[in-house]
């Protein structure tokens, strides 16, 4: 199967390359990295324009929303630089320059209010601002609907309308202000991020492998963030700070620019898990830290006044509670996290269950085994899930999760007797026996299970879970076994089918041939017949017509002529000679007597004498077989050496080699003729296809080989039925 990711990364297969072999940016192919390039621009320049404006009055809060956005732009770059066929790091460029504008156009406001620049101006950029912030909820929205590689599966006249969507409602509050205010925004912002938030979440529920990893990164993104507010949300209470809850949410999205960058490194984009449970765990441990103090403090707070040993005593109370909870919290959220990164493990015996379910109707194998992959990545909690198939001790990859490239193991007659009796093993019998398996893999429990039939191994089912993880019990092994077992039963109905259908067209074939052959041998009877009756209308019968004349003219001679009677009695004996020739030379064409009275040797040396070039005879030594096996050889060497008097020109010699072996007659006829080239002829001349209805119709075979200048030989086979 094609690695999709590869090819994605690789750029089109059509595309223009150099003599270096380096792919040439054609302007359709820049043009991506110019529109890269220009909304980072944009970004960059409008965060740097609103410091610039606010100077030097520059507080925490635009340097930290303009830290936040360049941090995208970092992201969205990165992500371009390292996929450049993904649109993932366009989106996010997207993202950053509308949320700079909107910053440059509220610094532009902020400064115009006092009085700082022209109103006109003031007006202009609070248009633009506007327009921006109405326009980044959507593209908050692609990027949610896009995620992990920013295809956005909407249609692009909704997305455009979107877009138009958005900057309509920008529009209005501009026209309308400041009576409006900025709840519209605030409206379209919550519609459109619960749009983004469920398409991204039934996107994920979909994904496996690779895509559904990716996409956990941004799900440790949110774990963070929620970190983040919990956090935030004590601090403010105990505290009093922070106290912009906007720029509260601003930092949070930190670690979606984080996201971003890990999620399209191809070094990290696959370990998210060892990173995910981790901040499940510590956040959720946070969250109930926070709520235990709030409860505490809040609920008490105003009866701690002057008392300092009651306020000790809450907070080693608050302590005791959160230590004692914490343990409790960190198990679930982890067995929660894992559930989310591995999908939801189902009973053992639904995999079963479905496969045979499926088998039943007629699924083609290669869905049916993905699909049997698939739940048992789902049903175990796999890194890794493979199927092996093959006969006759090759095996290839068919289906791997994650998507591997194709591989072949080749098991001797020995290893494979040894693979097909092992049942479900584990690593130290692969490291024996099938070392390619868990090669670069020390650690990851691992499981294989053999399909195999009457002690032949059909296939592999090679499974595995990430190092350290949890290992396989003994109900694990009990499926792969009976999913293995039917696995087996089922790629041994398929080799059947197959047998069977390779049977039935070889039959089907045989049965065209037939026919066929069937009508040649009529044609050939009726032509045959029609020859004869030339011949002896030509030939023989002329000769008698003459001597019948000739007769009855020596007979009114005989008493006026005696001299010229009995001169005219001798020419009838020559004539009656010639027509005895013709008679004898009409039934060797038959059936040569020869044949049926000294053998094949004797029959094809007279034939070779009567042969329009010099032929050789090499047939000492035969016996005698059966009329249909003697007349096979005889006939299709005579109709081998009539083509080479024909064909294989001036100067030309011929041998026919006759000889028994290994149960079969065989027989050569070849030239030193000018050949031709077999390639160049596709259809087959009359006479090689009698000889093959010959040849075949006692079980033999017929082949022509040969060469310009090389001359050409005809060889047969006919098995001897003695």
């Amino acid at each position: 199967m094609t690695d999709v990711r590869l090819a994605a990364e690789s750029g089109p297969l059509t595309a223009p390359r150099d003599e270096s072999g380096e792919i040439v940016a054609t302007p359709r192919a820049r043009a991506p990295r110019v529109a890269a390039l220009g909304l980072s621009a944009v970004a960059l320049a409008a965060v740097a324009g609103s410091l610039v404006v606010t100077a030097p009055g520059v507080g925490l809060g635009p340097g930290l929303v303009g830290g936040i956005v360049v941090a995208f732009v970092a992201a969205g770059l990165f992500a371009f630089a390292r996929k450049p066929a993904e649109q993932l790091g366009p989106v996010v460029l997207l993202v950053a320059a509308l949320a700079g504008l909107a910053m440059l156009a509220r610094a532009l406001t902020r400064v115009g209010t006092a009085g700082g620049i022209p109103s006109w101006l003031v007006a202009s950029a609070r248009l633009v601002g506007l327009l921006a912030e109405g326009l980044v909820p959507m593209a908050a929205m692609q990027l949610l609907l896009g995620l992990p590689d920013g295809t956005c599966r909407l249609k692009r006249r909704v997305l455009a309308g979107g877009y138009l969507a958005g900057a309509l409602v920008g529009l209005v509050i501009w026209l309308r202000r400041p009576t409006l205010g900025l709840w519209p925004i605030w409206t379209e912002t919550v519609l459109v991020l619960a749009v983004g938030i469920i398409g991204s979440s039934r996107r994920y529920t979909l994904a496996h492998g690779l895509e559904r990893r990716r996409m956990q990164w941004f799900g440790w993104a949110a774990v963070v963030e929620c970190g983040l507010l919990v956090l935030a949300v004590g601090t403010r209470f105990l505290w009093g700070w922070p106290t912009d809850v906007s720029l509260v949410l601003a930092v949070s999205l930190t670690p979606y620019a984080l996201a971003v960058a890990i999620c399209s490194s191809r070094r990290y984009e696959e370990r998210v898990e060892a990173l995910l449970s981790p901040t499940v765990a510590v956040v959720s441990v946070l969250a109930v830290a926070v709520l235990v103090t709030l409860v505490v403090f809040v609920g008490y707070g105003p009866a701690l006044d002057g008392r300092d040993h009651l306020v000790l005593g809450l907070a080693v109370l608050a302590s005791v509670v959160v230590a004692i909870a914490a343990r409790p919290v960190r198990s679930v959220t982890s067995r929660l996290a894992a559930s989310l990164t591995s999908g939801e493990r189902r009973e053992a015996s639904e995999v079963l269950h479905t496969f045979g379910t499926r088998l039943s109707r007629a699924v083609p194998m290669d869905e049916l085994l993905l699909h049997a992959a698939e739940t048992l990545q789902a049903t175990l909690g796999l890194e890794r899930a493979e199927i092996w198939t093959g006969s006759d001790g090759r095996l290839e990859r068919t289906v791997a999760i994650p998507s591997a490239g194709p591989a072949t193991i080749i098991l001797s007659p020995e290893e494979e007797s040894v693979v097909a009796r092992a049942g479900v093993s584990g690593r130290a019998w692969l490291e024996v026996w099938l070392p390619s398996l868990v090669a670069g893999d020390d650690t990851a429990p691992v499981r294989v299970a053999p399909a195999t039939h009457s002690g032949r191994v059909l296939g592999l089912i090679v499974v595995g879970r990430r190092p350290g993880g949890e290992s396989f019990g003994v109900e694990d092994d009990a499926m792969l076994s009976e999913l293995a077992r039917q696995v087996g039963l089922a790629l041994q109905n398929v080799a059947l089918d197959s047998a069977l259908q390779a049977s039935l067209d070889e039959v089907r074939r045989q049965a065209e041939e037939l026919q066929a052959s069937r009508a040649r041998i009529v044609a050939a009877s009726d032509a045959a017949r029609r020859q004869i009756e030339r011949n002896l209308h030509d030939g023989a019968q002329q000769h008698l017509v003459a001597l019948a004349v000739n007769l009855r003219l020596a007979r009114r001679l005989a008493n006026t002529d005696p001299a010229a009677s009995a001169e005219l009695l001798d020419q009838l004996g020559e004539g009656l000679n010639d027509a005895v020739q013709e008679l004898r030379a009409l039934a060797h064409g038959i059936y040569p007597p020869l044949l049926v009275d000294r053998g094949l040797e004797e029959a094809l040396r007279s034939a070779a004498g009567r042969s329009p070039i010099p032929t050789d005879v090499e047939a000492a030594g035969l016996g005698r077989y059966s009329a249909e096996e003697e007349a096979a050889v005889y006939f299709c060497c005579m109709e081998a050496l009539q083509n080479a008097g024909k064909h294989a020109g001036e100067g030309a010699t011929a041998a026919i080699r006759v000889w028994e072996e290994s149960g079969g007659l065989l027989f050569e006829v070849s030239d030193t003729g000018v050949g031709f080239d077999t390639g160049a002829f596709r259809r087959r001349g009359a006479g090689f296809v009698n000889m093959s209805d010959r040849v075949g119709a006692i079980g033999g075979t017929v082949q022509v080989w040969s060469a310009p200048g090389r001359g050409t030989t005809v060889s047969g086979r006919l098995p001897i039925s003695r």
